[in-house]
């Protein structure tokens, strides 16, 4: 699979970290009810179809990308930078 970094253009995969589901960046606050930790922890839909992940380019510019992606046909079908403002990426 090739992944299209914003900044350094289309690369191989094997560059990538692969994070998980973009509503990582949805994590509960640290006071946050324990049902809403259990959630975010534990309960994860497995789709077909159109999903948005999160990748670390490792091996390029150390950009969090949006992937947005087809877990039938494999195909890439946008990518973008993470908001820097966006929290929950350490």
């Amino acid at each position: 699979m090739r992944i299209i970094c914003p900044n350094c253009g289309e690369r191989d995969i094997r560059e990538f970290y692969y994070r998980g589901s973009v509503n990582d960046l949805d994590r509960p606050k640290l006071e946050d009810s324990l049902s809403n930790w259990h959630a975010f922890l534990h309960l994860r839909d497995n789709e077909a179809g159109e999903i948005r992940d999160l990748w670390y380019h490792e091996r390029g510019c150390n950009g969090w990308l949006i992937v947005t992606r087809n877990t039938v046909t494999h195909e890439v079908i946008r990518t973008e930078l993470v908001n820097s403002n966006d929290e929950g990426l350490t």
